[in-house]
């Protein structure tokens, strides 16, 4: 059974950064693809950013330039530095790992508000 765990969600205020963290309970080149995905109250869940297996990145538009995905193959542990935060960022951040099938971390809550 694979395990993701997420962390490092809180509160910032508009301008400010986070650094998320997903760590996996295997290897990360087990994973076709690993993500970050989010969904804000009465909104579906949405695409933010995604590595695959061979290292390139995908952004939603609406965070390109701001946010940055990235991993550590000897953690195990994909990253989502977020900068430039706004309130429309405002989400359940979840981690996803997609092999046989989709995996996904409990989610960790980003709020950005002044």
């Amino acid at each position: 059974q694979v395990q993701l765990v997420e962390s490092g969600g809180g509160l910032v205020q508009p301008g400010g950064s986070l650094r998320l963290s997903c760590a996996a309970s295997r290897s990360i080149f087990s994973f076709n693809d690993m993500g970050w995905y989010r969904q804000a109250p009465g909104k579906q869940r949405e695409l933010v950013a995604s590595i695959t297996y061979g290292g390139s990145r995908n952004y939603a538009d609406s965070v390109k330039g701001r946010f940055a995905i990235s991993r550590d193959t000897v953690k195990n542990t994909v990253y989502l530095q977020m900068n430039s935060l706004k309130p429309e960022d405002t989400a359940v951040y979840y981690c996803n790992a997609l092999a046989d099938k989709d995996y996904w971390g409990q989610g960790t809550q980003v709020t950005v508000s002044s």
